[in-house]
């Protein structure tokens, strides 16, 4: 499936392709592309399959989202770039490693779901199920906040203003396919690729206090790649291009401008 595309900076310029994680889209790279990287970088970051304007049939294998994001990267003529992932899009990194590692010029890990337990991804899994609808877009708002009040309020509101659509109930729901969800924790469950299969430089930044990273894969990434890993630890919650905004994108942007990282 050839992906919904957001983009920004010069078409002309040097790809940086990013990937989010579930329940996620694209644009929510906007912030750290707009005040970061478009001045160097041409920023594609899709919607994966399941979620955004993307298609949202099944299947929902770690496969078929490694071949939707090559073919969308062939159809915009990105052979090589620098790959930016959010949770699932930073696992989703280690299979294209195994799968086109001549795609990957340099990665940054963003808390990555590298592989969750399986009570971890059933609970995710089960409460996903649930109905996630909203009578007023506030109401949302306060939910998100509810769950984790050290995100800004200001990110929040855009995700509702560009994520969140009315459904012929007359509820509010965001714009993702539940099921696709329940399906990619059960696959986020399955043994991942090895660390030295990233054979670039290589950031892994993590939430220290949420935890997803667990120190055994921190030692695992570090024991395998040596210098050719920088790990860094930022404050906040799991969605760290919010929680710990400022932290992430400086370390972003210094990884990508440093040509001996």
């Amino acid at each position: 499936m050839e992906l919904h595309l957001h983009e920004w900076g010069d078409a002309g310029g040097p790809a940086l392709v990013c990937l989010h994680g579930v329940n996620a889209h694209g644009r929510r790279f906007r912030r750290l592309a707009e005040e970061r990287l478009a001045a160097r970088f041409r920023v594609l970051a899709p919607d994966l399959r399941g979620h955004g304007f993307s298609g949202w049939d099944p299947p929902w294998t770690f496969a078929t989202h490694a071949h939707d994001v090559l073919k969308t990267l062939d159809a915009a003529g990105v052979r090589r770039a620098p790959f930016v992932g959010h949770s699932f899009g930073g696992r989703l990194i280690l299979e294209l490693a195994v799968l086109d590692p001549d795609r990957l010029e340099r990665v940054a890990l963003l808390d990555p779901a590298i592989q969750i337990l399986p009570h971890v991804g059933l609970d995710f899994a089960d409460r996903e199920r649930a109905d996630h609808s909203y009578a007023a877009p506030e109401d949302a708002i306060a939910a998100r906040l509810d769950t984790d009040p050290l995100t800004p309020r200001a990110f929040v509101e855009e995700e509702v203003q560009e994520h969140l659509v009315r459904h012929p109930d007359g509820r509010l729901r965001f714009r993702y396919c539940q099921s696709a969800v329940v399906s990619m924790y059960g696959e986020l469950c399955t043994p991942p690729p090895p660390p030295e299969t990233l054979r670039v430089p290589t950031l892994l930044l993590h939430a220290s206090q949420f935890g997803l990273v667990r120190d055994d894969q921190i030692e695992a990434y570090r024991a395998a790649l040596g210098e050719r890993i920088e790990i860094v630890s930022v404050p906040g919650g799991h969605i760290v291009y919010w929680d710990a905004y400022r932290e992430t994108a400086d370390a972003v942007e210094r990884f990508l401008e440093n040509p001996r990282a």
